[in-house]
């Protein structure tokens, strides 16, 4: 597969495809039945591939590899710690396999990847100068040890009956809108939290640490300063208030935690053959670590469209981001110059 087909590198070896970045059709005017539809029920929209397989993974995860319910009524060391594994071992897997067969077997050498470097290993930036043993570090340290514990309060609420149940036989059709509906929650809690990262005091001392990747892999998407992550997986005490079944907190949990691996690879296309190849929809994403003040969000929702931060790669959108950037900073300047000593 030619990337050339699909993009163009620059003079510094840089990639960027020709598909610019679109949000999703289901906010605008106005609205257009076909093109929603084609959105949420074509390859490559809302529900295929990642969605439904997410989905797939937390009703498997729920029904199979999660302890029975009257166990978890109280809080033991062992179910927690299995959950852990459990978690650890999944995240392995998934994140794993992207990370073997792009930057361990570099199975497709750089093609499709936007920035031609490989992850750092002598920046000390990074927990032993190694930007993959870093990632891995938070990733497993932090992330698996915050989402367990949002996980097993999770359940244990629902086992000593102090959030609200909803059972499938009673509300089925309530159950699967609410399935529908997560991910477009998960995204709008993202932006919120997003934005309140870079308020530049929890910059600093919080997200910079994901921000060091600006040439992210897929273990960057989990590495993140215990702060961050206790705000990423907060998310999930949406089921301890709105009436929910257990299958819901586990879809929204195993969300949290998988989606960060394709948003992070660096890839625009994971090559399976000559003639196919699985998009990883990270361009935006890319460009957030790139420019550090644009595309907070995904774009289900268009809440970049909404509050001018949306980056859609084209070179028209970096002139408006940098007007943006250069009218903010004069305005800071005139501010700092008015209060300054006479």
């Amino acid at each position: 597969m030619d990337e050339s087909a699909y993009g163009s590198r620059d003079r510094r070896g840089h990639y960027t495809p020709d598909r610019l970045v679109r949000t999703g059709p289901l906010f605008e005017l106005p609205f257009r039945p076909r093109v929603v539809a084609r959105w949420l029920f074509g390859w490559g929209g809302y529900l295929w591939p990642y969605n439904l397989f997410y989905a797939l993974v937390g009703i498997g995860v729920w029904l199979w590899l999660t302890p029975p319910m009257e166990r978890m009524r109280d809080f033991e060391a062992g179910w927690i710690a299995f959950i852990w594994l459990r978690n650890a071992g999944l995240i392995l897997l998934w994140f794993g396999a992207f990370h073997l067969r792009l930057y361990v077997q570099r199975a497709q050498g750089t093609r499709f990847k936007y920035n031609p470097n490989w992850p750092s290993t002598d920046n000390d930036a990074f927990l032993f100068r190694d930007q993959t043993v870093d990632n891995m570090i938070w990733a497993f340290g932090s992330g698996v040890t915050i989402w367990t514990a949002y996980e097993a309060v999770t359940w244990w609420l629902f086992a000593n009956g102090y959030v609200p149940w909803v059972s499938w036989a009673g509300h089925p059709v309530y159950i699967v809108a609410f399935m529908l509906l997560i991910p477009l929650f998960r995204e709008v809690h993202f932006y919120l939290v997003h934005r309140l990262i870079h308020v530049p005091v929890l910059y600093r001392y919080v997200h910079s640490l994901h921000h060091n990747n600006v040439n992210p892999g897929p273990w960057s998407g989990l590495s993140m300063h215990p702060v961050e992550h206790l705000l990423y997986f907060s998310g999930v005490a949406l089921h301890w208030i709105v009436p929910s079944h257990p299958v819901h907190a586990m879809f929204h949990l195993v969300h949290l935690a998988m989606s960060p691996a394709p948003g992070h690879t660096g890839f625009e296309k994971v090559v399976a053959g000559e003639d196919s190849a699985l998009d990883t929809h990270c361009f935006a994403h890319y460009l957030h670590h790139k420019y550090f003040e644009v595309n907070y969000a995904d774009g289900g929702v268009p809440l970049d469209r909404w509050f001018g931060t949306f980056h859609d790669g084209s070179r028209e959108a970096e002139e408006r981001m940098n007007a943006r950037f250069k009218a903010r900073n004069a305005k800071r300047r005139a501010k700092a110059a008015k209060a300054a000593p006479s």
